[in-house]
């Protein structure tokens, strides 16, 4: 199944480049990705981790979200069984897409289980301004970085945040925090 998501991941990068008509060095130039990794991603040979393919998104002008989001016919529920996991090779944490694919809304609602004293950085990128995201915690403990910023979540808290100029997302508990990201597009 792991392996599937990774050809399926590298599939859908390959095509969004082709119909944006981005050679790999334009890709690479805009992401900041090198042109090896982007081309070994490509060929399922490597796993991006969440950061880096950020930035790959971003550079294709897409949220992590609108990535993972499926095309095909649009339905108004999308079952817990039918929801589309992908984890992290770098920090373990486990990103679940909760919100119906194929809907024309611009909010995407993510669950995320991030790990005990994991840490993932997002930096700033200009493809993301104008989107927002509210951080609402479940479980755990969360620590956010934005703008310079560094907010202290304990479970039940919710932080409202742009998304374009970066944020740190870290966990300094001993146990895995739950949490729920909801993203606003913005009306791209």
């Amino acid at each position: 199944m792991e392996q599937q998501l990774e050809q399926a991941i590298g599939i859908r990068i390959r095509t969004l480049r082709l119909e944006k008509s981005l050679t790999l060095d334009d890709l690479a130039v805009a992401s900041g990705v090198s042109r090896a990794m982007i081309s070994r991603i490509e060929r399922a040979e490597a796993s991006p981790t969440a950061a880096l393919l950020a930035r790959i998104c971003a550079a294709l002008g897409l949220s992590l979200s609108a990535f993972f989001a499926e095309e095909g016919q649009a339905s108004p529920l999308v079952r817990r069984q039918e929801q589309q996991v992908w984890r992290d090779p770098e920090t373990g944490y486990l990103r679940r897409s909760v919100s119906p694919p194929g809907t024309a809304s611009d909010v995407d609602i993510v669950e995320v289980e991030f790990p005990a004293s994991a840490r993932v950085s997002f930096p700033p990128h200009a493809s993301a301004h104008g989107m927002t995201q509210h951080i609402w915690l479940f479980d755990g403990e969360l620590e956010m970085t934005a703008a310079e910023i560094v907010y202290r979540l304990r479970p039940g808290d919710c932080l409202f945040m742009p998304v374009g100029e970066g944020h740190v997302f870290h966990n300094p508990g001993n146990a895995p925090a739950r949490y729920c990201v909801v993203l606003d597009r913005g009306g791209r």
